[in-house]
């Protein structure tokens, strides 16, 4: 990873973006005790609003930090102000809460809640795009970078006349404005930077070589032509398109599978650690995502789509988020903190910072969770489900800890 001390950010400031999206998963995990799952579908508004403040303040906060120290490695440029980012954490947290009280209570003050994520949305966007015109040529990875922040910009603008719509302020199709906002945000961007960050990451910490990208190029061309046409779809109510673009994402998230599999099969690195555990199991989750999704669309059955949907930010968001914190942050650390004093004093090994018990705890506690809650949809059973999410919330409280542990590690 080329960093240099020119182009990375200040730890305190990306530590602020790992800390907020911490306290949101944990209050997100707690609230999963609400949950009924026999009376969950796609258009409950807790579900809704657990949706977006898991989305908005664990995923993209996530996303967003990650992208302060690995946009500048990706582009080979520097930020063109990084001190941008110290707005959009407070913008993005006090939006999200608003949005998350506008779906489950206060439908008011949705549009309020939206057009401040909306704005610091723009102001993470406005930079990326400035930092992305420093790049004299755009190469495979620079492209994915300005295609996903394309989708997003659009997604927001979607977004911003959804949070109107909800609120009563229009009068518009909300499900073709709904199924456009998560195509080009959740499919477009989301999906198109997990391919680009995971093109760039696994590889390194997994030490492989030699594999073909053919298939990641075909992925990235798949999913974009996809979420294309099943916005323009919505636009024009066009169903065969629609379809069409449902079947190029899935054949671009197939080609993204079969490329994860090429890095695997040629990774040198053959340590089964807490990193190698939540990737393989974030993989395999989302397989299953999207089997699932594809029954859905021949039963039509909606609590299989929430059955996904769950599986899909769970089994497979958390865990290959959390596996990379785990590989991340101790860098970030060393990096910022331990970096300096290299040839004047000791300094620890990166593996030293990583509570190897701790993280294998919480990593058990989840996955006992995660499959319980499994049993549980497909029994129906609500009791079983709240069991589930006290392992869940036993396991995510172990990454929380030592997310903090790692972040305060002093020697």
């Amino acid at each position: 990873m080329n960093i240099s001390q020119q182009f990375a950010p200040p730890f305190k400031l990306v530590g602020s973006f790992f800390v907020s999206a911490m306290l949101i998963l944990f209050i997100s995990v707690a609230l999963l005790f609400d949950f009924d799952i026999n009376s969950l579908h796609s258009q409950n508004t807790f579900v809704l609003s657990w949706v977006h403040l898991f989305l908005l303040g664990f995923v993209m906060m996530s996303i967003f930090a990650s992208m302060a120290q690995l946009l500048p490695v990706v582009l080979e440029v520097e930020h063109f102000s990084i001190d941008l980012y110290y707005v959009v954490n407070p913008l993005l947290v006090l939006g999200t809460i608003l949005i998350f009280l506008g779906f489950y209570k206060y439908p008011m003050i949705l549009s309020y809640g939206g057009v401040i994520v909306f704005i610091s949305f723009f102001i993470f966007l406005f930079e990326s795009f400035l930092t992305i015109k420093k790049v004299k040529k755009l190469n495979f990875l620079s492209s994915t970078v300005l295609v996903a922040n394309i989708f997003l910009l659009f997604g927001l603008i979607v977004a911003i006349i959804l949070s109107f719509a909800y609120s009563g302020n229009l009068q518009l199709n909300i499900k073709a404005l709904m199924l456009s906002h998560i195509y080009l945000v959740f499919v477009g961007y989301l999906g198109i930077t997990i391919l680009s960050m995971s093109y760039i990451l696994i590889p390194m910490f997994w030490l492989s070589h030699s594999f073909n990208n053919i298939y990641l190029k075909l992925a990235f061309y798949n999913i974009s032509i996809g979420v294309i046409l099943v916005v323009f779809s919505q636009l024009f109510e066009f169903e065969i398109i629609e379809y069409l673009g449902y079947f190029e994402v899935l054949l671009g998230f197939i080609l993204f599978i079969y490329q994860l599999y090429l890095i695997f099969i040629t990774k040198v690195r053959k340590q089964k650690d807490i990193y190698y555990k939540y990737i393989v199991v974030s993989v395999v989750n989302f397989i299953a995502a999207l089997i699932l999704v594809c029954v859905y669309f021949i039963v039509l059955n909606d609590y299989i789509l929430v059955v996904a949907g769950f599986i899909f930010l769970l089994g497979f968001l958390t865990p290959i988020i959390t596996a990379h914190l785990y590989k991340i942050i101790p860098f970030l650390v060393w990096f910022h903190r331990f970096a300096p004093l290299v040839g004047k004093q000791k300094v620890p090994m990166l593996a030293d910072m990583v509570p190897e018990k701790s993280s294998e705890f919480g990593f058990v506690f989840y996955i006992i969770g995660f499959v319980l809650s499994l049993i549980a949809f497909s029994l129906s059973s609500d009791i079983i489900f709240k069991s589930a999410v006290s392992f869940l919330f036993i396991g995510t409280s172990f990454i929380i800890k030592d997310v903090f542990y790692i972040i305060n590690f002093k020697g």
